[in-house]
């Protein structure tokens, strides 16, 4: 660029230009102007790319930590849960496919927002990591598939969280949402996780869950949300942990968590 400043002033000034225009035409073989020609817009598009996709996740995780309120606030389901994606999209990215299969015409329901989205971030992770425990079980680094759906059943909203992970094993069953329990190695997993979740879905939203095994590998689970807001007085619950005894294994129970924990 200095060089074509120069040659420009030369030319205004009327004096000999030669020897710079060599000088230009040099700087310009070693620039590879038609190289950068070309890929300069490419680049720039793609910083653009990379700068919306950081204000994305930005955006998402000022979202996802807002702090929550006492009171339910009307909120939309999908967009709640692609924030969750996106934040939690480390966990899962490694380890799965992502598929969504969202119901566009949901209603907004009445939740406490905070509590909400550690809900659906612990769904999320908790299918991340049993597809990653596959993995390292079968010495594979084969991505899964999760899936993640939404749609409306009657006068609740339902979310689907679906993995193609290790399954509920056998002897679990009875005992996965029992405090302490965990499959986690000793140290890693304190079996808090599903009976607070249980708290959360069941006794502060007034929800359910259904969890069932797939037929080929994995498991999924069905976490369904009233439309509307419960009659006054309702809500208050004291927190208790499901029996679990039932050897059905479509046993009816309602997954939230503060923490993490695998089932």
């Amino acid at each position: 660029m200095e060089k074509y400043q120069q040659l420009e002033e030369a030319l205004a000034a009327g004096k000999p230009v030669d020897e710079l225009l060599a000088e230009v035409q040099d700087a310009a073989e070693e620039a590879d102007l038609e190289f950068l020609r070309d890929e300069i817009p490419t680049a720039i598009e793609q910083s653009i790319e990379g700068s919306e996709r950081v204000a994305k996740i930005v955006r998402a995780m000022k979202e996802f930590s807002h702090p929550g309120t006492e009171e339910k606030t009307n909120v939309d389901i999908n967009h709640e849960l692609e924030s969750t994606l996106t934040v939690s999209r480390n966990e899962w990215k490694y380890v799965a496919e992502l598929v969504t299969d969202f119901d566009l015409a949901l209603p907004q329901i009445p939740c406490f927002v905070g509590e909400f989205n550690q809900a659906l971030l612990n769904l999320i992770v908790n299918a991340a990591h049993a597809m990653k425990f596959r993995q390292e079980a079968e010495n594979s680094t084969q991505r899964g598939t999760l899936t993640v759906s939404t749609r409306q059943v009657d006068e609740f909203v339902e979310i689907r969280v679906a993995d193609t992970g290790t399954g509920i094993p056998e002897s679990a069953r009875s005992k996965i949402f029992d405090p302490f329990f965990t499959t986690k190695p000793v140290g890693k997993g304190t079996g808090q996780g599903l009976a607070i979740t249980y708290n959360l879905i069941v006794v502060k939203h007034h929800g359910k869950l259904d969890v069932v095994n797939l037929p080929i590998k994995g498991c999924k689970f069905s976490a369904s949300f009233p439309c509307r807001r419960p009659a006054e007085g309702s809500e208050e619950l004291d927190f208790h942990v499901p029996e679990t005894g039932d050897s059905d294994l479509e046993a009816k129970t309602t997954l939230q968590n503060t923490e993490v924990l695998p089932r």
